[in-house]
């Protein structure tokens, strides 16, 4: 698809570089993320209206300090450079940077010395999230200062349609700061707001058409949100052409099968085939208490199951999938060291090379928020589009320790209470995430007069807006109170909950 208006966004390997370019959309414009090292002659082919060069953790003056193309600088193109993006206009062009005396981290204060395109409207102080500890001593030609703060004076400057900004406009913590960039997208750079779903939606159809013609395409349907999506888009338009598969690994939610046939084979007519491989799963997963081990184990089994089900509903020259964006924006190395590993995640296109498929990734443009409106605008149910995150590898990775049928059904029953009283209080869709944890722990209780030695849920219920951070939600006691005493009475097996109140960082989400 090829949107009418785009911003180009460059990594220098920010951790709000995603951040940036879901902002850019929300103002319904089309955000694209590419490499710091991209040639500009790529970039120029794109024809985009405006360039962001992201922050990122290094000094313009580091040995191996991420640079770009320096020919961007010469295409003419409305630019905007954030933090260490400011640093490499003035490094670049000319001015001076320097390690700063006082590092600026947190809550700042901006003071707007002038009129101009990017901060049109704002009134000229506004409360901004600092993270630098390098600061413009010089300003390069041609550049002058457009606001200050207690420790810049050269907080943000501007050459003509060339913008720089030492803080971060795309965080919560700066207020205004999706204004700011929205000046930008409109103001300086002169886009339209014409990225929408509806339009996205008329123009894949038409791409999956064009693409499929006649031929049969298989989708791996696992009850998720971008499965599901994915599905009911291609179904759009393609029909009885698509068929899909449900694997049921044991590791699923209670009654997913059930609401997956409801809604798909059911309510849409969908093709769908149901593989029940619980046995299989939780035959290789017996004994292993590693999680790594856990997803490793469960993908490969998934693809052994999943191909010889391909081969069981004939031919097919076509795989669906609900890949999204930030699944296939590039990684971008510093000093040469890739992220650390917090845990394995599904690889894009990772199948084995001998199932030939050609790939159908209508959502491969999309972040998450995205493909939820997608589903809306398909009429999918709240129930489906809305629903939370589940990790890949299911309730392998929720029943710590090793895996059996007797703890992933208490595990199953205790998260189903979870949601149940999530649902009924109102909070299900104010959190990000809401579910139970099985601890590999006992303890003592008195039930019915009785000693008992019972298992511990912990309940995990978290506020975020992209995952990348996260608080614990301060539910109300009677809430918390309510599904503590269902599970116990009603979870066979659990005498104990506990509230985790962790929050990312230090913690993860999941607790593998």
């Amino acid at each position: 698809m090829q949107p009418n208006d785009r911003i180009i966004i460059l990594d220098f390997g920010s951790q709000y570089t995603q951040v940036i370019a879901r902002r850019i959309r929300e103002c319904q414009v089309y955000s694209e993320i590419l490499p710091y090292h991209t040639p500009a002659s790529k970039i120029m082919a794109l024809q985009p209206k405006g360039i962001i060069l992201s922050g990122g953790p290094s000094s313009v003056y580091a040995k191996k300090a991420p640079q770009p193309d320096k020919r961007i600088f010469e295409l003419g193109i409305p630019t905007l450079g954030i933090c260490y993006g400011i640093q490499l206009l003035a490094h670049h062009l000319g001015g001076q940077v320097q390690k700063s005396d006082h590092r600026e981290y947190g809550r700042g204060v901006l003071d707007i010395q002038t009129d101009c395109d990017l901060f049109k409207g704002l009134p000229r102080k506004l409360d901004i999230w600092n993270s630098h500890g390098d600061k413009i001593t010089k300003l390069p030609k041609g550049f002058k200062t457009i606001a200050t703060t207690d420790n810049s004076p050269f907080a943000a400057i501007q050459n003509g349609q060339t913008y720089g900004i030492q803080f971060h406009p795309e965080v919560a913590h700066t207020p205004r700061g999706k204004e700011i960039l929205k000046n930008f997208v409109f103001n300086v750079c002169g886009c339209q707001p014409s990225w929408t779903m509806e339009s996205f939606i008329d123009k894949t159809i038409a791409d999956i058409r064009e693409q499929v013609g006649r031929e049969r395409v298989i989708l791996g349907l696992s009850g998720g949100v971008d499965s599901s999506v994915a599905a009911a888009l291609i179904h759009r338009a393609i029909g009885s052409q698509l068929v899909c598969i449900l694997v049921d690994n044991g590791l699923m939610r209670a009654r997913e099968v059930e609401s997956v046939k409801r809604i798909f084979a059911n309510g849409l007519g969908l093709k769908l085939k149901v593989v029940d491989a619980s046995g299989r799963f939780l035959t290789k997963l017996k004994g292993v208490s590693d999680p790594e081990k856990k997803r490793k184990i469960i993908g490969a089994e998934f693809i052994r199951v999943f191909e010889a089900a391909t081969k069981s509903v004939g031919k097919a020259k076509f795989l669906g999938q609900g890949t999204l964006y930030p699944d296939i924006i590039e990684s971008v190395a510093i000093d040469g060291n890739p992220a650390a590993l917090i845990k394995s995640h599904h690889n894009v296109g990772g199948l084995p090379k001998n199932m030939k498929f050609k790939l159908v990734e209508p959502l491969k443009e999309l972040f998450k928020d995205e493909v939820r409106a997608v589903g809306e605008a398909l009429g999918l149910p709240r129930e489906m589009v809305w629903r939370q995150p589940f990790p890949g590898p299911g309730l392998a990775v929720r029943c710590l320790g090793p895996i059996d049928k007797a703890r992933l059904d208490i595990l199953r029953n205790a998260d189903a209470v979870v949601v149940d009283e999530m649902k009924q209080s109102g909070w299900y869709y104010k959190v990000w995430q809401s579910f139970a944890v099985l601890l590999p722990v006992r303890s003592v209780g008195v039930m019915g007069d009785e000693r008992t030695y019972d298992w511990t849920i912990a309940l995990r219920i978290v506020e975020s807006q992209d995952a990348m951070t996260a608080d614990w939600a301060k539910l109300p006691y009677e809430v918390l109170g309510r599904i503590s005493t269902r599970i116990i009475n009603e979870v066979k097996g659990v005498n104990r909950v506990c509230y985790d109140i962790s929050s990312k960082p230090p913690a993860t989400i999941e607790w593998e």
